[in-house]
């Protein structure tokens, strides 16, 4: 993001700043680079380098594969749930919902008061209605997409949810991309081209039952995906986490399961409910709930849009699935993508810093209880 107007900001009230502050406010640019000679080049080169490894940018770059580990985990659990009669997409993700709703509602109220947190649904449960709506039809289409169409379709058209969340960014906070960023993006989506290839090299693409159909399903699943990442972003930019994510689960969980008994009430009754199914389950409302809990904190540390370039490596986790629970053959082409993923996710903040992405300031609402507590939670 270009950083120029901060720049401006930040030299105005350098002087009446803390020398602390004055050296956090510095330590937000990142060192310029010297074109004068080639040693100065290369030493200008080094201090930009070293400047992107603080420990907001570990956090952001960990956590980023941590969440494209998750998917992972829900597309390896959701195959082998329809491999053994147990095909309720709407269902399965219920429980995630209400999960994140039993764990994270409990504790806003607890902040909040009950007349608090009530006042708080009064308000502003509206924002979180229409944000869990789109979450949850999201999940659903691409669900859908994926019994339509081929999967190179799927992975491709998917890749979409990245330019709709950086449009819905620059419409809630106005950021302004850096030209490396877009670099950093286009380099993360060229990974991701490395690995279609791979797939068409090696036959693994599915066939289409209604391609049109489910190219249809995808990219509004992911333009509801890109919708709702930046929603989220700028919620939790200006709210605590545990209102946040415990408004989507409660909303989440009741949308949910209206839908779920509407489309799959009869398919309840006939997928085979035991021990393997259920531990499945588990492990796809677990994975799914870090998700959802380290999305947020991503979000804040870096941005929505770096949180959708991330998961682009999800598809090399998956090659390390399929080696070991069901004996792949690796493909060459699957490693120097993962590595071209990683070195956009690096461009993408070799300009900008993380703390550019937007603004972070979560605010205390008028209707919580007198405690100090933080709610930069």
């Amino acid at each position: 993001m270009d950083s120029k107007r901060d720049l401006a900001d930040d030299a105005a009230s350098l002087a009446q700043s803390s020398p602390g502050e004055e050296a956090q406010s510095r330590d937000l640019v990142r060192p310029p680079i010297d074109y004068s000679s080639f040693d100065t080049f290369t030493h200008s080169v080094w201090a930009r380098w070293k400047s992107l490894w603080t420990k907001r940018f570990i956090f952001s770059l960990v956590a980023g594969q941590v969440v494209s580990l998750c998917i992972t985990v829900t597309n390896v659990t959701t195959t082998e749930l329809i491999s053994r009669n147990w095909s309720l997409p709407t269902t399965q993700t219920w429980f995630l919902y209400f999960s994140l709703f039993v764990v994270y509602t409990p504790y806003t109220i607890y902040q909040y008061g009950l007349r608090g947190w009530g006042k708080m649904v009064i308000r502003d449960g509206w924002k979180y209605f229409i944000l869990a709506s789109c979450d949850v039809e999201g999940n659903f289409l691409v669900v859908k997409a994926y019994n339509y169409t081929d999967l190179l379709s799927c992975m491709l058209l998917d890749a979409w949810a990245i330019p709709v969340c950086m449009f819905f960014c620059w419409v809630y906070m106005r950021t302004r991309y850096h030209w490396t960023q877009i670099l950093g993006v286009l380099v993360c989506t060229g990974g991701l081209g490395m690995l279609v290839i791979s797939d068409l090299l090696t036959d693994k693409n599915s066939p289409a039952l209604s391609k049109g159909k489910g190219d249809a399903f995808m990219i509004i699943g992911a333009t509801l995906y890109g919708f709702t990442n930046a929603t989220e972003e700028f919620f939790v930019r200006k709210r605590p986490l545990y209102e946040v994510v415990g408004q989507l689960g409660m909303w989440g969980t009741l949308i949910n399961g209206i839908q779920a008994s509407a489309l799959e009430h009869h398919a309840m009754t006939q997928a085979s409910w035991n021990g393997a199914t259920i531990g499945f389950l588990l492990a796809y409302t677990t994975s799914l709930f870090i998700l959802y809990t380290t999305a947020p904190l991503l979000y804040r540390s870096a941005s929505s849009a770096y949180f959708n370039i991330s998961l682009l490596t999800s598809d090399f986790y998956g090659l390390l699935f399929g080696l070991f629970l069901f004996h792949f053959s690796p493909f060459w082409l699957y490693f120097p993508a993962f590595s071209v993923v990683i070195v956009g996710l690096i461009i993408y903040f070799w300009h900008a810093t993380p703390e550019e992405q937007g603004k972070l300031d979560p605010q205390r609402p008028d209707y919580v209880r007198s405690t100090e507590e933080s709610v930069m939670v």
